[in-house]
């Protein structure tokens, strides 16, 4: 019996039994379908972090500070550190005492480091209230300095940026973006420039408006921020000393791992830490590219345990086809013997089965491709996620229910090869 004669006998095997081949197919279908939905989740989330941490510049290098830190001449314990940092106040922004970035390292960074920085942004940031008119909202406020928007690839869409005068002396002047707008008169193109706020019931002057940035890879509104100058934050809104951290911008990338090198000298000096390092040190490093590595990593990591789930899911598949192709090949015993009496060889016995099982397993596999698809087009215009479906995830799909189908269908097509065809004729 030639192929096309096996394949006309397998379809006529599935059509008379269509709702045991469709429940059948089902565990493939879903397998196949999330298999695809996850991996366009991974790879959008990977796309979305790569772009979140490219738009800030590759050569970003960030200073943030450490907590429970011991320093040169502390002679109590590293629990005892912990717990004066814990019950210590802090000054607004989480600069407590335990916090020993200043203003001053920030400045003197940008000062002797010229052939590896670039440039040097302080930040200080809290979140804060805010009040225009009747309308309360909350906020983040960001204080920092002239170079931020720079280092930080901020642009300001309308109005202008806070001068070197105004941080000076201290004034109550912000850039706000376009999150701000929304929660205030409820359109996020509004321009609010020359406008006053209320922020923690001080009033500020508007000064411009943020162009809009959107969400960070793990959810983050950047555009719901005040910026003001960091003199003013930390003078006049949050009463601080110390900052959360120092933004860097290094010269050129190759230059990244010298500028590490020299600022962690530098303020371990002005610190007076202690050795080991980094153990002791009260800040941390971190470049972008850490940044990238780690996230996705992570994102790789969750992508490869959910894929590894969908797969569990599409061998549980591939085990009901075989459990269905064992009942069928006992419930067609009869049919099997006749086929054997009329010339039928054990290879058209054997092919006939494993092409029934091979379409009931790649039939799912095309539902279960289109289910995935669709489902990843949903998620992105319903839920905002941003998904990517792979070509490649869809083939090695197709290859994976057909081989599932093949796999799973040996034992029972052999089984059915494998019968006497006088017992089975004598089958009830």
């Amino acid at each position: 019996m030639n192929i096309l004669e096996c394949l006309r006998v397998a379809l006529r095997g599935l059509t008379n039994n269509k709702m045991r081949t469709a429940l059948t197919m089902l565990g493939i279908i879903i397998g196949v379908g999330v298999v695809i939905l996850v991996v366009a989740i991974g790879q959008g989330a990977t796309k979305q972090v790569t772009d979140t941490v490219n738009s800030l510049g590759t050569n970003l290098l960030t200073v943030m500070s450490n907590r429970n830190r011991i320093r040169v001449g502390t002679a109590i314990s590293r629990t005892s550190v912990t717990s004066t940092a814990t019950t210590s106040g802090s000054s607004g922004g989480g600069g407590g005492s335990s916090n020993r970035l200043t203003l001053n390292d920030a400045k003197l960074i940008g000062a002797n480091f010229k052939k590896t920085v670039d440039a040097v942004a302080p930040e200080i940031d809290s979140g804060a209230q805010i009040r225009m008119g009747s309308v309360d909202a909350n906020t983040q406020i960001i204080g920092t300095s002239l170079d931020y928007p720079y280092v930080k690839n901020v642009e300001v869409a309308k109005g202008r940026y806070f001068t070197q005068e105004e941080m000076d002396g201290s004034l109550k002047v912000c850039v706000a973006g376009p999150t701000i707008a929304d929660h205030m008169v409820g359109n996020s193109k509004a321009d609010l420039t020359g406008q006053t706020i209320s922020v923690n019931r001080q009033t500020f002057q508007i000064v411009g408006m943020l162009a809009p940035r959107g969400a960070t890879s793990w959810g983050q509104d950047q555009d719901d921020v005040l910026i003001m100058p960091v003199s003013t934050a930390m003078r006049r809104v949050l009463n601080a000393q110390y900052l959360n951290q120092i933004l860097i911008r290094c010269t050129t990338q190759p230059m990244m791992p010298l500028a590490q090198e020299e600022i962690a000298t530098l303020l371990r000096n002005r610190h007076r830490l202690a050795p080991p390092y980094p153990d002791n040190d009260d800040f941390t490093i971190r470049s972008q590219t850490d940044l990238l590595a780690t996230q996705q990593s992570v994102t790789g990591t969750m992508t490869t345990l959910l894929s590894s789930v969908a797969i569990i899911s599409l061998v549980v598949g591939g085990i009901g086809i075989m459990n269905i192709m064992l009942v069928s090949v006992t419930e067609r015993t009869r049919e099997i013997g006749i086929r054997k009496a009329i010339g039928a060889t054990p290879r058209d016995i054997l092919m006939q089965f494993l092409i029934e099982s091979a379409i009931i397993s790649l039939l799912g596999g095309l539902i279960g491709i289109g289910l995935g698809i669709g489902s990843s087009i949903i998620l992105a215009k319903v839920a905002g996620w941003n998904t990517i479906v792979s070509s490649t995830a869809i083939i090695a799909a197709v290859v994976v229910s057909a081989g599932v189908g093949i796999f799973f269908g040996i034992y029972p097509a052999s089984k059915a090869a494998a019968l006497n065809p006088i017992d089975a004729l004598r089958y009830e």
